[in-house]
């Protein structure tokens, strides 16, 4: 029986497979380079915070990441002239996917017993770990680093999650209004151009 958990993390996947394969393709990429870019987007946070929590990371398990990823390919391949540019999109699917994979870190995190400011690291670890290692593929500077509040939003979703469980709401319910924060406050960020102040050098 699959959980809400696993469908979340199977979306998140895919939404983070097809920000990398985008990004890839604008960059033109080969196909298989391509899919490296996608699979190291879409597992790079979870196979670091699996690591960190002394677990098997998932996609030594199962093999739906993978899938997932080829999947997220063949779309790009099929709508690429759409996608490639249309920053829009990519803006979207990464979104989505640093959403839904902080939310999945921070409930397992929980479920294996780590107190709630470890379940946020987690969480926040595996929202933006895979983005920062898609940058670095494709030789950009990590998005974390920039102006843009993107990993700062990892932590205000882990933070309502956390209020959410205080406050006696469900799993579900917690995991809900998680990622739809982190999902906001990045939209708003970029909509307002909200971002943290610079360190400014001598």
């Amino acid at each position: 029986m699959i959980t809400f958990v696993q469908v979340l993390d199977f979306i998140g996947t895919f939404a983070f497979a097809i920000s990398g394969i985008r990004l890839a393709s604008a960059k033109q990429f080969d196909w298989f380079g391509a899919y490296v870019v996608g699979m190291a987007t879409a597992i790079g946070g979870g196979t670091i915070r699996d690591v960190l929590l002394d677990v098997t990371p998932g996609w030594m398990t199962d093999p739906i990441y993978l899938i997932c990823t080829g999947l997220a390919l063949f779309w790009v391949i099929a709508f690429g002239k759409y996608l490639i540019h249309m920053h829009n999109t990519f803006f979207l699917f990464d979104s989505i996917g640093l959403a839904l994979f902080t939310v999945v870190g921070v409930g397992k995190s929980i479920a294996l017993g780590y107190p709630y400011w470890v379940a946020i690291i987690m969480g926040s670890i595996t929202g933006a770990a895979g983005g920062v290692i898609r940058d670095v593929f494709i030789n950009e500077i990590p998005l974390i680093f920039r102006k843009e509040i993107y990993a700062m939003a990892c932590v205000v979703g882990g933070l309502a999650y956390w209020i959410c469980d205080f406050a006696g709401m469900e799993a579900y319910g917690c995991q809900v209004v998680g990622g739809v924060t982190v999902f906001f406050t990045r939209i708003l960020a970029v909509k307002y151009s909200i971002c943290l102040p610079t360190l400014k050098g001598e």
